[in-house]
């Protein structure tokens, strides 16, 4: 199933513009005893570091990707989101400090477990947050892939982490300082 976002031709017929991929909601395992990661696509990786908060749980590793070398994580359950810096290589960096994930993410004693729930936010530090992908959750909805609640859910926390961030000076830093989560990268 396709969703098209429909733009008026000059006759003033609409035509198709875009296609939005529909998926089921991407899983990711956060193996803490075998300091591995299992990717979306059942790949797995192993992590140089996981680090365990009361709050939170840290995650570096390695990246086999065209366009990024390392990626750093960190999962933040209450707040529903998964806060990334994505190493870039120099031809391919992006303006952007902070990638945060919007969904659902499930602690245990050995491993994580999360369920993407398709928003996601670019931060530019002291500067601006930008919500992206709201197409593909409508469109993951209208599949039946997610529930009206999950989607609600989802843009609930996507206002949140915004509002949060600029409350701070445009800082992802700052708002989770101001709710006692110290965070760091490498």
């Amino acid at each position: 199933m396709s969703l098209y976002d429909t733009r008026h031709s000059k006759a003033g017929a609409p035509t198709p513009a875009a296609v939005v991929h529909v998926h089921s909601p991407k899983v990711e395992k956060f193996n803490l005893t075998d300091r591995t990661n299992t990717d979306p696509k059942g790949f797995v990786r192993p992590v140089d570091r996981y680090h365990l908060e009361p709050w939170g749980l840290y995650m570096g590793r390695p990246a086999d990707h065209e366009q990024f070398h390392y990626l750093e994580s960190w999962i933040i359950p209450r707040f529903g989101i998964r806060a990334s810096i994505f190493h870039f290589y120099p031809a391919h960096e992006r303006d952007q400090n902070f990638y945060v994930d919007i969904g659902d993410f499930t602690p245990s004693p050995t491993q994580w477990r999360s369920v993407d729930h398709y928003l996601d936010i670019v931060v530019r530090t002291g500067r601006e947050c930008e919500v992206q992908d709201v197409d593909e959750l409508l469109a993951a909805h209208c599949a039946g892939h997610i529930s009206a609640g999950t989607a609600q859910q989802a843009f609930q926390r996507a206002i949140r982490v915004v509002d949060g961030i600029a409350a701070h000076g445009h800082t992802l830093e700052g708002w989770l300082a101001a709710h006692g989560m110290e965070i760091w990268w490498r």
